[in-house]
């Protein structure tokens, strides 16, 4: 692979952004476990949470066209990191005992306001990622370079997220202390990432009012679903997915805390030790993103999903376990690891990048735009389902609601290519 200048350096500053992004996500890995079992979060309190990282991506049908007349991405990046990412210093002030956490419920209310300004970042850093990535890779070394940039971020991420795992066993109120130093790494990363360049467009596209942006954006995002049929078919099969994802990931995180009782260092494993498998599988996907149609990458997706939450489930039925190094390991569970590995090293391709499959390479930040917009839209209803049907129906009826879902977008999919 010979990159020319442009893509080494790119590389090298994309790959600085994923290795402490991979701190960052390493300890946001456990958070809404910290949620639940050290500040005593309600379920409902925790659907909102997961909710927050979805729901703000609704906003980018505001923002769309914003993005597309910003003449300085690098200052507009660099504020958005300070803004959203600071205000986690707050959390030094918090309790670090479970009587003055159970004494003061409204810290609760505190933390999740500060993860929602922190997720709400997330609109303006991550169609910027496509757009500064798809314009300086050529199309052939696109897939292979995020895999393995990718690939450094996991790495990363699974020796945080073990050590953090650790850590709260030890001190479960570890977390005062660990997320301002997250907030601070959160605005170094995105200072790297700004460093790409781009090309500037001579002259700025004429300002219009709120309203008429607006208005011209969900035109433009309507346009494209309707002319762009292999990618309306590929959004809509996301929305099955996403309703799958969102009504699940949240009572996972239930069904640990309530059902299995697990520790935070087990907890750390599960959510975290498919990433040694997605390690190795990063490489050879994405070389096979660039050379197969995003649908059929997105079945391999689906199915593995399919998987993991079969064998979850399945533990409730053969609740048999063995414990190495304070960590429980369910038989079951192993499964779920291994299939949970293919879908991480799947999904981060396809959700990042799949869509810029789609389009020219200056239309990517438009296509990512509308592609997290729609995942904003499940996130309204979909997490907060999720918790009620548990509560209603319990984990198994939820469960297979999921895998009935995830069905129906691989059936989509292979309709879709098939009769292209």
């Amino acid at each position: 692979m010979e990159l020319n200048t442009g893509e080494q350096r790119t590389f090298r500053l994309h790959a600085a952004y994923m290795a402490i992004e991979g701190i960052v996500l390493g300890v946001l890995a456990l958070n809404e476990f910290v949620f639940i079992k050290s500040l005593h979060g309600s379920n409902y309190q925790l659907g909102f949470l997961f909710q927050f990282s979805m729901l703000v991506f609704l906003f980018l049908v505001f923002v769309n066209e914003f993005l597309k007349r910003v003449q300085n991405r690098k200052t507009l990046l660099r504020v958005v990191a300070i803004l959203t990412r600071l205000p986690l210093l707050l959390i030094l002030f918090f309790p670090g005992s479970r009587e003055d956490m159970l004494a003061n419920n409204y810290y609760h209310y505190i933390f999740l306001g500060i993860f929602m300004v922190y997720f709400s970042g997330n609109i303006i850093i991550y169609p910027n990622i496509n757009y500064l990535l798809k314009t300086n890779y050529r199309h052939q070394y696109f897939g292979k370079l995020y895999s393995y940039a990718t690939s450094l971020n996991k790495i990363v991420m699974l020796v945080i997220t073990f050590a953090y795992g650790y850590l709260l066993d030890f001190d479960n109120f570890a977390f005062v202390y660990v997320l301002p130093v997250v907030g601070v790494l959160g605005v170094i990363s995105v200072f790297f990432l700004s460093n790409i360049s781009y090309p500037v467009s001579e002259l700025p596209e004429p300002k219009q009012t709120i309203f008429k942006s607006v208005k011209q954006s969900v035109k433009e995002m309507k346009g494209i679903l309707v002319s762009n049929v292999p990618y309306r078919h590929f959004e809509m099969s996301f929305m099955l997915y996403g309703f799958s994802f969102m009504i699940s990931v949240t009572v996972i995180t239930i069904y640990f805390y309530e059902h299995l009782n697990l520790n935070y260092a087990s907890v750390a494993f599960y959510r975290n030790a498919y990433n040694i498998l997605a390690i190795v599988l990063l490489p050879i996907f994405g070389k096979m993103l660039g050379n197969i149609d995003p649908r059929r990458f997105a079945v391999i997706t689906y199915t593995s999903i399919v998987l993991y939450i079969f064998f979850l489930m399945m533990t409730t039925y053969f609740p048999y376990s063995f414990e190495v190094y304070d960590i429980s390991i369910y038989y079951t569970l192993i499964f779920y690891v291994i299939f949970h590995g293919v879908f991480a090293a799947t999904m981060v391709l396809l959700w990042n990048i799949g869509s810029a499959y789609f389009c020219k390479p200056e239309e990517a930040g438009t296509y990512q735009s509308l592609h997290l917009s729609l995942t904003g839209t499940r996130a309204v209803v979909a997490p907060l389902f999720g918790v009620a049907f548990y509560e209603l129906f319990g984990f198994t009826m939820t469960f297979c609601l999921a895998i009935a879902s995830l069905l129906g977008a691989i059936g989509l999919m292979v309709w879709s290519y098939k009769n292209e």
